[in-house]
């Protein structure tokens, strides 16, 4: 995908409103393009700046009064001075000009109002790092079923240390682990199977605290909560009921610590 295919599409994808593979093209083009990656964190930060900002605006009854009263005024004769032959023209272009505003105002905040949710985009970041890591077949920098050689390899990469459970005996085995990016930033990617099915388990650190949540996206089941101060998000095809037990043994495990 060329730069101006991907700038072109940064609109759509900040806004959740690509398909899976399209968006999975331009992550991977962005990753490798510092002048995409540019653009793409200018329009994700315009975006929060205007959700955060309370910019929804509701036009006055007196504007509305006053569009009627142009438009009257418009359309009646005007008494025969030359030099003021103008003026209807200016109250027309005036009441057109007021009209358009509200209209392409009212199209903005629109279109801003039924943007993705924060959770919505992080989920279709979190089912793009599954896919992609399956699409790849890299599943994992370090495969180890050991939890002790696991947690070890991501010293010195992340600014927190992972806690690495061993659910085998509970028919969750380990398969490895690996970096990943999402929320512009490094995360752990803890990589599980169940059968035949394979478990990523995002993790990472979060200021907030909340409930536990799950979805289902584009045929993907994924459960998110956040314990400890970290951010846990974890998506795979297993059905629901099982990677919600699979959320509970983690939750039980214990919680990753800062280093």
């Amino acid at each position: 995908m060329s730069c101006q295919e991907t700038q072109d599409l940064i609109h759509g994808y900040v806004d959740g409103e690509l398909d899976l593979v399209r968006s999975i093209e331009i992550e991977r083009h962005i990753k490798g393009c510092a002048s995409c990656e540019q653009a793409y964190q200018a329009q994700r930060d315009l975006k929060t700046t205007l959700q955060a900002s309370g910019l929804r605006y509701t036009s006055p009854p007196e504007l509305r009064r006053h569009i009627r009263e142009s438009l009257r005024e418009a359309a009646q004769p005007a008494p025969v001075r030359r030099d003021f032959i103008w003026l209807p023209a200016l109250r027309w272009a005036g009441a057109v000009a007021a009209l358009a505003f509200v209209a392409v105002t009212s199209w903005e905040l629109g279109r801003i109002s039924r943007a993705p949710s924060g959770e919505e985009l992080v989920a279709q970041e979190v089912i793009a790092g599954h896919v992609r890591s399956l699409m790849a077949n890299y599943l994992a920098d370090v495969p180890s079923f050991d939890q002790h050689t696991v947690k070890p390899w991501f010293n010195g990469k992340l600014d927190f240390s992972p806690s690495v459970v061993d659910l085998a005996k509970d028919g969750f085995p380990l398969v490895g682990g690996r970096l990943d990016y999402l929320e512009n930033r490094p995360v752990a990617a803890l990589v599980y199977q169940r059968r035949k099915h394979f478990i990523n388990l995002f993790i990472w650190p979060s200021p907030h605290d909340g409930g536990q949540g799950g979805v289902m996206r584009e045929g993907y089941n994924l459960i998110h909560w956040t314990q400890s101060g970290m951010a846990f998000w974890a998506v795979s095809d297993l059905n629901y009921n099982e990677l919600e037990e699979f959320a509970k043994l983690i939750q039980k495990s214990g919680t990753p610590q800062s280093p």
